[in-house]
C-alpha cells in the first residue's frame, strides 16, 4: 500500500518539475529533482523537507491556477475546465504532503 504513496508523492514532485520546466525555471527543477531523490533518505528531516515542499507545491498550482483565471478571463475565454484540472492537481499535491503522515509512512521515516 505504501508503495502507492510514493507513487502519488513521486507525481506530485514530477509535475512540479514540469511546471516549473516550462517557466525555464531550471532552479525549481532541479530542487523537484532533489526531493525525489531525497525520498531515499530515510530521516525525519528528509520527509519533512519533501513534506514542506509538496505544502509549498500546492500554493503554487493554487496561485498559477489563480493567474491563469485572471488572463482567461481578460481574454474573454472559458476557464471552467482549467481550473477544475488545476484544482485536482493542486489537490493530488496536498494530498501527497498528507501522505508522509500515515503510519506507514512515519514507520519508514521514524517520524514521531
Amino acid at each position: 500500500m505504501y508503495r502507492l504513496f510514493y507513487v502519488l508523492i513521486v507525481l506530485s514532485l514530477v509535475l512540479l518539475g514540469a511546471h516549473f520546466l516550462r517557466d525555464a525555471n531550471y532552479v525549481g527543477v532541479a530542487a523537484a529533482v532533489a526531493l525525489i531523490g531525497l525520498l531515499f533518505v530515510k530521516r525525519p528531516v528528509a520527509a519533512r523537507a519533501v513534506q514542506v515542499a509538496l505544502i509549498l507545491g500546492a500554493l503554487e498550482w493554487v496561485w498559477t491556477l489563480y493567474e491563469l483565471v485572471q488572463v482567461r478571463t481578460a481574454m474573454g475565454m472559458p476557464a471552467t475546465r482549467m481550473m477544475i484540472i488545476l484544482g485536482a492537481v493542486a489537490a493530488v499535491t496536498a494530498l501527497s504532503a498528507g501522505l508522509l503522515q500515515t503510519e506507514a509512512m512515519k514507520l519508514i521515516y521514524g517520524l514521531d
